[in-house]
């Protein structure tokens, strides 16, 4: 008895990993996978006329269509969770969503928490200001207000920038993209700082957006990926076949176009990147 006790001990954890079966499990059982998506970083992760949108989520809802085709599902219903910016990884790390579709950095801090996938763009950030200021460079901050949302990892490559630079610049935490563009507005911030498409995207999508305009200096590299729960390798290579296939077939040059077009051509870094994460099947 002792020793069928000691066996059903060692065996319990071994019959709980395989109940639970990972992501993909989940998603086959429910005919259901779950979608973190931003509502205000446009051209990235929006929502227009009640429907998610922009470039992070079509890569999204190609992967979802993917793993549908990888698990031979006869329908997969995508459930759409909205997720403010402070809400993105402990969503994903306490498995909310499977899978969050915006704007999220990879870094090895956040690695702790979650994992990446396949790097899906590149970014650098910067500092939008009103569009009749003669603020130029980093440097032109000295002294000034720059607005942003300290969960952000532009919130510390800003306070690393200014403090390499000796700069005197007054960071003030705004708990949204809305706040920080309204301060800028209304003149009660002299800058507000994110990532370089995001602040062109936002910028367009605001009324009056041709009175704003970025600085002409990045401070920052910014890899984004989409983002999924941590120790569950079936759910990221299915989610990795997904990208790979997209880089590989030349697809994702169209979801360019469509979302990030109207800002210019693929930069270099980024065209590498797509090159480069095109893996072989």
């Amino acid at each position: 008895m002792r020793l069928i006790a000691i066996a059903l001990v060692l065996t319990l954890p071994l019959a709980a990993a395989h109940a639970d079966g990972g992501a993909l499990a989940g998603i086959k059982s429910n005919g259901v996978i779950r979608l973190g998506h931003l509502q205000d970083s446009p051209p990235f992760s929006f929502v227009e006329g009640g429907t998610p949108q922009g470039y992070s989520v079509e890569l999204c809802k190609h992967v979802a269509q993917s793993i549908q085709q990888q698990l031979k599902l006869s329908s997969l219903r995508i459930q759409w969770v909205p997720l403010a910016l402070q809400e993105r990884i402990p969503a994903v790390r306490d498995r909310k969503v499977d899978i969050e579709c915006g704007t999220t950095t990879w870094t090895l801090s956040r690695q702790q928490e979650v994992d990446f996938s396949l790097m899906t763009f590149v970014d650098g950030a910067t500092v939008l200001v009103r569009g009749n200021s003669d603020l130029i460079r980093l440097a032109d901050l000295n002294g000034k207000k720059v607005a942003v949302v300290p969960t952000t990892t532009t919130a510390g490559a800003l306070q690393a920038a200014l403090k390499t630079r000796m700069l005197a610049t007054v960071v003030v935490p705004v708990s949204t993209p809305e706040e920080g563009l309204a301060k800028l507005r209304q003149g009660t911030v002299d800058g507000y700082a994110s990532d370089r498409v995001v602040l062109l995207g936002q910028g367009l999508a605001t009324k009056g957006g041709n009175n704003f305009r970025v600085l002409d200096e990045d401070f920052s590299v910014e890899p984004y990926a989409l983002v999924l729960a941590r120790g569950d390798p079936d759910f990221r290579l299915a989610i990795d076949r997904a990208l790979a296939g997209l880089y590989r077939s030349g697809e994702i040059e169209a979801i360019f176009n469509r979302w990030l077009g109207p800002l210019g051509r693929p930069s270099t870094l980024l065209t590498a990147l797509y090159y480069l994460q095109s893996i072989p099947e």
